[in-house]
């Protein structure tokens, strides 16, 4: 079962990471073990651009829609057996120390 695993940290996050498990060793693991199928770290949310149709008109606008204090940094997709299998990789993530990780499975269209 795919997942798509967010990895979100704070706009000011106020954790030391000196202690944190390295994200490319994550990375390596996950790759050889054949559960992570992409990833990607993602800009900063001021080079994010946001479209939105409205009554026919395209409203484009600089930045995130939302005000929030949590963004999303990066994502990963995830080959796992269930969620629980998909839980324990998400676990292992260092984000999942000081920022927060979602998992989404993709949506079965077929139901």
């Amino acid at each position: 079962m795919k997942y798509l695993m967010f990895v979100c940290t704070d706009t000011e996050p106020d954790t030391d990471r000196s202690d944190w498990p390295d994200v490319e060793a994550w990375v390596a693991e996950n790759d050889a073990r054949g559960r992570r199928l992409a990833g990607e770290r993602l800009a900063e949310p001021s080079a994010a651009t946001t479209v939105r149709v409205r009554n026919g008109q395209l409203l484009v606008s600089d930045g995130p829609f939302a005000e929030t204090k949590e963004v999303i940094v990066g994502f990963d997709l995830l080959e796992c057996a269930d969620l629980d299998e998909a839980i324990e990789v998400a676990r292992t993530h260092p984000m999942a120390r000081g920022g927060r990780i979602e998992l989404r499975p993709f949506a079965d269209l077929d139901e």
